[in-house]
């Protein structure tokens, strides 16, 4: 039962790892919570499926098609939800306008796929059943490949660089001559690819259902608050924390009773540290 438990545990707190990387990636290049993080990872799942079960590609075309296709709604996020607000006086309609689109993508899904959970197909099947269960390292793997991925891009390359120095200053980067806007573009791509690999990976365990992406927008953006908004290893040690509280909460007192004590531990850690547990606190000039 222990063996179960962490394996479930550690296989959804690495898909709202990846759902917390989505966020910081799109927040560190706007400073714009794009509520979008979410959708993206149900995309990936109901586009895996679409490709792979239902139209017969075979597995790597089905998922370069999957994450090209969240890479574009991250995109078009950027260009109708996030830069017409970055121009208004008042940023914070962001909530209103990611908050729109998301559900917006959440009922066209509802309406073009269905409003029931479908299968998604296996993608290896080498070993079935167990906690070595496919469904349970995919989306460990996928994680672990996504943080290693990220380090080498920001601490190797200059692409990487760019997008660190629009994360912490935009303004003196376009100073400098910087493709801001670009580079912002680009984050988004980015941030649909990370998030549609959480849906494609976690969805032999999820399921290709609609709903997830207001699950995975709620449980995703718990491991952003208890890690520290724009920290991905943060977000990383905060989701596989998450995942393995809720799966041990639903096995000792289960249904609505495992929500009440995931957020109950997750509000009295902010009130502890509102800047999360691997934040920094934010030096206010005065």
């Amino acid at each position: 039962m222990l063996a179960a438990i962490l394996a479930a545990g550690i296989a959804v707190g690495a898909t709202y790892a990846l759902i917390g990387i989505t966020y910081n990636l799109m927040f560190s290049a706007s400073r714009v919570m794009s509520f979008t993080a979410g959708q993206l990872g149900m995309v990936g799942g109901v586009l895996g499926a679409l490709f792979i079960g239902r139209m017969g590609i075979p597995i790597i075309p089905g998922f370069v098609l999957a994450l090209a296709g969240c890479a574009a709604i991250g995109v078009v996020t950027e260009f109708i939800a996030v830069r017409p607000v970055l121009k208004a006086l008042d940023q914070h309609l962001y909530v209103l306008s990611t908050l729109g689109l998301a559900l917006m993508i959440q009922q066209f899904t509802a309406i073009e796929w269905s409003t029931e959970p479908q299968p998604f197909p296996r993608l290896i099947g080498v070993v079935s059943g167990g906690p070595f269960d496919e469904k349970f390292w995919l989306p460990v793997v996928a994680c672990a490949i996504t943080v290693a991925g990220l380090e080498y891009l920001y601490r190797r390359t200059l692409v990487g660089r760019a997008f660190l120095a629009i994360a912490e200053d935009n303004f003196a980067a376009r100073a400098l001559g910087l493709p801001e806007r670009n580079l912002r573009v680009a984050s988004y791509a980015l941030a649909g690819v990370v998030g549609g690999l959480a849906g494609f990976a976690s969805g032999e365990l999820l399921l290709a259902f609609f709903a997830n992406g207001a699950m995975l927008n709620f449980l995703g953006f718990v491991p952003v608050a208890l890690g520290g908004l724009g920290n991905n290893r943060g977000a990383l040690i905060g989701g596989l924390a998450l995942g393995i509280f809720q799966q041990a909460a639903n096995f000792i007192v289960g249904g609505v009773f495992a929500s009440v004590a995931v957020f109950t531990v997750f509000i009295l850690v902010l009130l502890l540290r509102p800047q999360g547990l691997f934040g920094a606190p934010v030096a206010r000039r005065v």
